[in-house]
């Protein structure tokens, strides 16, 4: 019997996204990256035309009206890892993915709430002076966490 602790599981969400078509590119990109859910937190989008793999068909998708909702509601164990231009986070080169997290992504405009930076567990960046498309950072920590972890 295989232990779902030592495989872990991910999920990739955007609070208050700009762009529908930003959440289906990341939807597309969790879809082929082996996430296990998709969530987003206030602005809600319907099916996206860019979403060509269908993901929302292929596994969970939540909605939270506020990132309160959201928090009480991380899977039980899950580990919330932020993404975000912050002098308190670590450079994803050198971040180790915890096994069963949930990561969080602002949007380029506004980028994470306060609260959603207070509550992370871990905050993560890019060697980047400037913010990066959400749906492209998404792809890259959801890349980073697959040739880390050899899932």
């Amino acid at each position: 019997m295989v232990n779902n602790l030592e495989q872990g599981f991910f999920g990739i969400g955007i609070q208050n996204g700009k762009t529908p078509e930003n959440l289906g590119v990341l939807w597309r990109s969790a879809q082929n990256m082996g996430a296990s859910f998709i969530f987003t937190i206030g602005n809600r989008y319907a099916k996206q035309a860019c979403d060509t793999h269908k993901a929302i068909g292929a596994m969970p998708y939540f909605h939270y009206e506020t990132f309160e909702d959201f928090f009480k509601n991380l899977p039980k164990g899950a580990m919330l890892v932020g993404v975000e231009l912050d002098e308190k986070a670590v450079q994803l080169e050198t971040f180790t993915h915890p096994k069963r997290c949930v990561y969080l992504l602002g949007a380029e405009d506004h980028g994470m709430s306060k609260t959603a930076l207070e509550k992370s567990h871990h905050l993560v960046k890019f060697k980047s002076e400037l913010s990066l498309n959400v749906s492209v950072a998404g792809s890259i920590v959801m890349y980073d966490r697959q040739a880390k972890l050899h899932f």
